[in-house]
Formats: structure tokens, C-alpha cells, sequence
């Protein structure tokens, strides 16, 4: 009997942690912004894993083996889609669990480079962005609070199928992001309110849509492609802008600030700041994501309402 009773609570053990471990969905995203948004869908039960490391740009990451093993080992697996991750899809090849492209998703709003082109028609000229081809998919799209709540949507879907006991818990903490989400477009509407239409110029053209959902527009991308310097005659007409801008700020992205920048400000009234799209240096919490968009919202007005 004893020998039974033993044998039977072996069992018993077993199961449950069988059970527990299925119940372990491990989830990996490609980019901190999305990190931030499964951290508050799965809050007070797993924790996302990132791909890219603090500072690594999206654009041009090199995989290490230890990524393609991450990738593999993933159970959910969310990146932005090949406009962004361009490294990607050849190592999501075979993949067998779920990977979702955000970009793809139903009611996500999409932008494309040159959509506001006609307003800003005279600011850019020969400033733009050559690393963004007019017409193509404006991918920091997780800069839209509207669309950050239509992938954690997914995200609570997805999680709730491969997670069945704690689906009620995701769904949950994806209906109360959702409402943070709302009172904190209020806040940001009200600090933001003040400063439209005053002159402010970037480095990298990734806020449109931050920009497009609080009213505000920069007047100008001072970029060059890649790490090239320009020419003289390029700086000059690129220093000219910010000289008919008056008291301005020009922003540029950490935990670089491009050498051209000094060069450009030199001597004028040009307030030299940060703002920080991939949110690299925050803590991946529940509340993650929202301190994203308040530190944006922080960094804008805090340059432009002295001016």
C-alpha cells in the first residue's frame, strides 16, 4: 500500500510539473518597443525576451549563433516585418511555432516615407533621408499608441491559445494597458499642445508617427546615409536651414550623437538634444512601454517650450 501511495504521488508530482512547464510560453521579440508591450501583456506571468542588444540598430544587425538559437527556441516570436528587420527572414525560414510581422496585422495604421512631403516641401530638400526611399513603409510603427494596442491584442490572442490557464490573465492585462494607453494620450496631449509649430529638426526621420498623433511636425531631417560626411556645400545649406529657424532644438537618437551635429550648431542659437525611439535604457515592466512614449513626449517639450 505504502509503495502505491508513493508511487501515486510520483505521479502526481510528474504531471504538475509537466503541466507547469507547458504552461511556460516562452516569447521573444526583435526590438525593445516591442519587448515593452508583451511585458505589460504578460505581466505577473513570464517575462519577453529581446533579440537585439541595447544600442544595436535594426537595421544592420549581424545574428550571433546564440541568436539563431534564440530564435529557434522561441515559442512566440514578434518582429516588426523585413522593412525594419531585414535580417530576419532568412533565419525564419523552417521556423515551425508562431512569428508574427506587426506590420501585418489587421487596423494597424501604416505610414510611408513622403507622405508629408508636400508640408514639408522647402525643409527638407537636400536633408532627406536617403536611407528611407520615398513611397517605402515607415516601420517605427510602435510609435502610434493606437497601434501598439492592436499588438497587444495579438499578442494576449496568441499567449491566451498557447497559455490556456492563464488566458483570462492576458486578455486582462491587454484591456488594462489599453486603458492606460488612453489616459496617457490625454497627458501627452495636453504637455504636447504647447509646443506645436515651433521649429525643431532630427537626425533620423523615425518619429512621424509619434509626431502625426500629437499634432507636431519637425521641419527638417539633417542626415546623411549611413556614416558618410558631406560635402562642404551640403553642410553649408544643411547650417543655412537652421540659421532661418531661429532658436531651435535638433534632435538626435542615443547613445550617438552625430559629430555633424556641433558642426551645424556652432554659434547659433540651436539647443542640442536626445530622444530616444528604441527606448534602450528603460526597465522592461508592465508600465514599460507608456514610460517610452512619456520620456518622447518629455524630451520634445522640454527643448521647445523655452523657445
Amino acid at each position: 500500500m505504502l509503495r502505491l501511495f508513493s508511487t501515486a504521488c510520483l505521479l502526481f508530482v510528474t504531471f504538475s510539473l509537466s503541466a507547469v512547464a507547458q504552461a511556460e510560453v516562452r516569447v521573444l521579440t526583435s526590438i525593445k518597443p516591442l519587448q515593452l508591450i508583451a511585458a505589460a501583456v504578460q505581466d505577473g506571468v513570464g517575462q519577453p525576451e529581446v533579440l537585439l542588444p541595447p544600442g544595436a540598430s535594426p537595421h544592420h544587425y549581424a545574428l550571433r549563433p546564440s541568436d539563431v538559437r534564440s530564435v529557434r527556441d522561441a515559442d512566440l516570436l514578434y518582429w516588426v516585418g523585413p522593412d525594419l528587420e531585414s535580417f530576419l527572414p532568412r533565419v525564419l525560414v523552417g521556423r515551425v511555432s508562431v512569428s508574427v510581422a506587426v506590420q501585418n496585422l489587421p487596423r494597424m495604421s501604416l505610414r510611408h516615407f513622403g507622405e508629408s512631403q508636400a508640408q514639408h516641401k522647402d525643409d527638407h530638400a537636400d536633408e532627406h533621408d536617403h536611407a528611407h526611399r520615398p513611397g517605402s513603409l515607415d516601420a517605427h510603427l510602435w510609435l502610434l499608441p493606437a497601434n501598439a494596442r492592436v499588438i497587444a491584442d495579438k499578442m494576449a490572442a496568441d499567449l491566451a491559445l498557447a497559455d490556456p490557464v492563464n488566458a483570462a490573465r492576458y486578455q486582462a492585462n491587454a484591456a488594462a494597458f489599453a486603458g492606460r494607453l488612453e489616459a496617457l494620450d490625454q497627458r501627452l496631449s495636453a504637455r504636447l499642445d504647447a509646443v506645436k509649430g515651433k521649429p525643431y529638426f532630427v537626425f533620423h526621420q523615425a518619429y512621424d508617427y509619434f509626431e502625426a498623433a500629437y499634432g507636431l511636425s519637425h521641419a527638417g531631417v539633417l542626415s546623411v546615409l549611413g556614416e558618410v560626411q558631406p560635402g562642404a556645400q551640403h553642410v553649408a545649406a544643411m547650417r543655412k536651414r537652421l540659421q532661418q529657424a531661429g532658436p531651435t532644438c535638433v534632435f538626435s537618437e542615443p547613445p550617438f550623437r552625430p559629430r555633424l551635429a556641433q558642426t551645424l550648431s556652432a554659434g547659433l542659437p540651436v539647443t542640442l538634444a536626445e530622444m530616444d525611439a528604441m527606448g534602450a535604457a528603460l526597465a522592461v515592466d508592465a508600465q514599460g512601454y507608456e514610460t517610452l512614449l512619456e520620456n518622447l513626449a518629455a524630451e520634445l517639450a522640454g527643448c521647445l517650450e523655452p523657445l
